[in-house]
């Protein structure tokens, strides 16, 4: 059991010492990455249309 308290107090003692990001830190990053998966997805949309074009000609 002692060792399982001492693992909760080492745990928290190391989240304090993390350098959390801002708000507006947070923001931009969120921004970023959902401007990224919709590109990702306008992009495997486009490329999943043009196979099945091009097996739809073939067969």
């Amino acid at each position: 059991m002692k060792k399982i308290i001492q693992f909760f107090k080492d745990s928290f003692a190391e989240l304090k010492k993390v350098q959390w990001p801002s708000r507006e830190e947070v923001r931009s990053n969120t921004k970023v990455v959902l401007v990224s998966v919709f590109m990702f997805a306008v992009l495997f949309g486009v490329v999943d249309f043009l196979l099945l074009r091009g097996v739809e000609l073939v067969f």
